[in-house]
């Protein structure tokens, strides 16, 4: 990071407002309407302030305050009286000593609307506003003078990361910036699981479940600064379903950016979300990958739903068993979009395994077997045939297709697997052309 571009961090409320006086969330309403003016009929406000002194260097003292109008010695808050002590205290030509558009405020929670509102009420236009997780409740349809919005900063990105928990928003669920990044979808993130939700419930220890979800924001940025040779990529689509099945993995017009400090501004883009997968924990990065495979039937078997998973062998290493999400239907004789992702570099991918999990091995999927018989009772033997896997790397945009290892068997069944080699880079030939299917 540069040392030439000041950051100004709006962490908590605190800092900006003191306890007691007029806020723009308290029941005397004052400041709260003078904010919510726009610039042209704005009045001048002068709210107290206290500021907030820090001399350790550790991260996580939450240093010392000092009110505007007491005498509290600076002795108490450890400040050191014999060292020499700079003030810098800039002109009225802003060109001179200090450019706007060099400044990156980052704010979490309730903060990203703080510095929405210092970005829309300074004379001038705000480099970037960074919104972690920005605030939900009394936002969530507000208006763009109320809240965080593009209008505040020349670039204003967003993560969302606890946008829905049983019908509770903690964060924002709506766009609010130039580009909105939802992480798995904004709604649960890995390594808080519905475990840890329902224990935390059991046990009154809500507020932690709070913090895993709605703090993950806050650690993915962190996560871009220290680990800034594994970045982390999302992918514009239109809603999180569409990215489940792996339809958008495409970098081209913009469609692809890193997250976090290193996010690089798109032009003529507002409210464009996007999304991406990531670990549990730092670094976050993942590797993703779309899979199309065309299923086809030698005999109409209704709706069926195949429980199908894949493994991936690479030049540097293989992955676990990866199942393949099925958020609408397997379509047959068409060609079905999964998406997968590992957290290991793979590498050149060589092969790929896909195996048809057995009805024994769930209940789940026995009840799923046992429903299809039912609507299938003449026809109980199940089939499928897959000629060819066509793999798209989101990282590296490379696009791969995946024959058979044996031509003449191509056909699968539950409890039975299917082997695939690379056979050559790119994807369908112009020349080439669907198999011939016939139904009896």
């Amino acid at each position: 990071m540069s040392n030439s571009v000041p950051l100004l961090c709006f962490w908590s409320l605190c800092c900006c407002f003191a306890a007691g006086s007029p806020t723009p969330f308290g029941p005397e309403g004052q400041l709260e309407d003078e904010l919510h003016k726009p610039k042209a009929i704005q009045t001048e406000v002068k709210p107290s302030v206290r500021f907030n002194l820090r001399t350790s260097k550790d991260p996580e003292h939450e240093g010392c305050y000092l009110s505007l109008g007491h005498s509290q010695p600076l002795e108490d808050c450890g400040f050191n009286m014999t060292a020499k002590t700079f003030f810098i205290i800039h002109g009225w030509t802003e060109k001179d000593d200090f450019s706007l558009g060099n400044v990156h405020l980052i704010g979490y929670s309730l903060g990203a609307h703080v510095a929405g509102y210092a970005g829309n009420f300074v004379k001038g236009t705000v480099g970037r506003i960074t919104g972690l997780d920005p605030a939900g409740p009394m936002f969530e349809g507000a208006d763009i003078h109320k809240r965080l919005s593009p209008d505040d900063a020349d670039f204003v990105d967003v993560l969302h990361t606890y946008t829905r928990s049983f019908g509770l928003s903690i964060g924002i669920q709506m766009p609010v910036g130039h580009i909105d990044i939802y992480p798995n979808g904004g709604d649960f993130q890995p390594g808080c699981g519905l475990n840890d939700v329902l224990g935390s419930m059991a046990y009154g220890t809500i507020t932690e479940v709070v913090k895993c979800e709605h703090e993950r924001a806050v650690h993915l940025f962190v996560d871009s600064l220290v680990n800034q040779d594994k970045p982390s990529f999302a992918f514009q689509c239109t809603d999180s379903n569409r990215f489940k099945k792996g339809i958008c993995l495409s970098c081209r017009k913009n469609r692809c950016n890193s997250i976090g400090y290193n996010a690089k501004k798109m032009r003529n883009k507002r409210n464009s979300k996007m999304y991406l997968k990531t670990r549990a924990g730092m670094p976050f990065r993942v590797y993703h990958y779309q899979m199309k495979i065309h299923v086809f039937s030698y005999k109409n078997m209704g709706e069926i739903e195949p429980t199908f998973y894949v493994t991936l062998y690479g030049t540097n290493a293989d992955s676990q068993t990866l199942p393949l999400e099925i958020v609408e239907q397997i379509e047959q004789n068409a060609t079905n979009t999964f998406l997968v992702y590992t957290e290991e570099d793979l590498g050149d991918l060589l092969k790929i395994q896909l195996t048809w999990e057995g009805a024994s091995q769930s209940w789940y999927n026995l009840w799923k077997e046992l429903r299809s018989y039912l609507s299938q009772p003449h026809n109980p033997g199940r089939e499928l045939n897959i000629r060819r896997i066509r793999v798209k790397s989101g990282e590296t945009q490379r696009k791969l297709t995946f024959c058979a290892e044996d031509p003449e068997n191509t056909s699968i069944s539950p409890g039975r697997e299917l082997w695939f080699r690379k056979c050559r880079d790119g994807w369908r030939m112009k020349n080439e052309t669907s198999p011939t299917v016939e139904l009896p």
